[in-house]
């Protein structure tokens, strides 16, 4: 191994990553994580938030458009958006790609990192937060929805993952989502961020899957390979109405050019359609599960 400064990403017990680190933009801590922000050699600026790889310059694009582009174009005219986490403002900056956006509301409990996002990571945002269609509200996003009477057209979980401890563990639930259900106008859509997809490390994929089925009647569990993760990445969209499978190639062109989306650097209609398409180790995985529940949450270990 070469010399110089190495970051080490405990991904499990038995899985360690490491990355070469070419600077230390910074690290500290939040009164919710730790924040790391290096650059690393390979993919160039990337957050850490407690210790685990969130997004990186390289390809952050791949899990931002994954992540919000399905359900713009499942919706098809989505005017209210709501994305619940998204601190370094990828996120919202996809969704205001949507002319038909008139306003998106951004919930995140951390007001730290979203300074930080802003001051050593603005390409990701890139001007998303001085847009007038955008609201940024520094909140617990459970108490926020618990809360609020407000609907949306769509809205977008994007989230760490359930450690023991952390702020995320009740935003997965059955309950959790049965009150976004109710947040969601007619023909509302979520997508939802929804961890590794690989062979192995599944099994909060699919329990999200499970867990969106008891209350939604559309659930369509997606993918995409994320490079900086090492691995495929889950996604889940949600539908009160609209089944995205079912669109054909030809609408999914059109919704794309009403929507104004322009060139997009990763999805293309093909791929929108064949992201939905799923290994069989993930179809095995989905009858080993049970619905996630605050009685019972999934806290992410292994």
């Amino acid at each position: 191994m070469s010399d110089g400064l190495w970051f080490w990403e405990e991904f499990t017990e038995h899985l360690l990553y490491g990355y070469r680190v070419k600077n230390y933009i910074y690290s500290g801590r939040s009164q919710f994580q730790q924040i790391d922000i290096l650059e690393l050699g390979v993919f160039g600026k990337s957050l850490f938030l407690d210790r685990k790889i969130q997004s990186a310059q390289i390809d952050e694009f791949v899990f931002h458009e994954s992540l919000v582009h399905p359900g713009i174009i499942t919706h098809g005219s989505p005017q209210k958006v709501l994305i619940i986490g998204g601190g370094e403002g990828a996120t919202l900056r996809e969704v205001l790609r949507a002319s038909s956006v008139k306003r998106a509301v951004m919930v995140d409990i951390d007001g730290h990192l979203v300074d930080l996002c802003k001051k050593y990571m603005p390409e990701w945002s890139a001007g998303a937060f001085d847009d007038p269609r955008s609201e940024v509200v520094i909140d617990d996003a459970y108490q926020y929805i618990k809360n609020s009477d407000e609907k949306f057209d769509l809205i977008i979980s994007d989230l760490t993952e359930p450690l023991e401890g952390g702020p995320s563990v009740k935003l997965f639930t059955r309950k959790y989502y049965s009150w976004l259900f109710e947040h969601l106008n007619e023909g509302g859509v979520l997508t939802v961020q929804s961890g590794s997809a690989d062979p192995y490390y599944n099994k909060f994929f699919v329990s999200v899957t499970a867990t969106l089925k008891e209350v939604f009647p559309v659930v369509r569990p997606y993918w995409a390979h994320v490079f900086s993760f090492n691995m495929p990445w889950g996604f889940n969209l949600a539908s009160r109405i609209t089944d995205p499978v079912e669109l054909e190639e030809e609408e999914v062109i059109r919704r794309i050019k009403e929507l104004g989306l322009g060139e997009l650097k990763y999805l293309t209609p093909s791929l929108f359609l064949s992201s939905f398409s799923l290994p069989a180790y993930i179809k095995k995985s989905q009858e080993k599960v049970l619905p996630i529940t605050e009685e019972n949450p999934f806290l992410w270990t292994e």
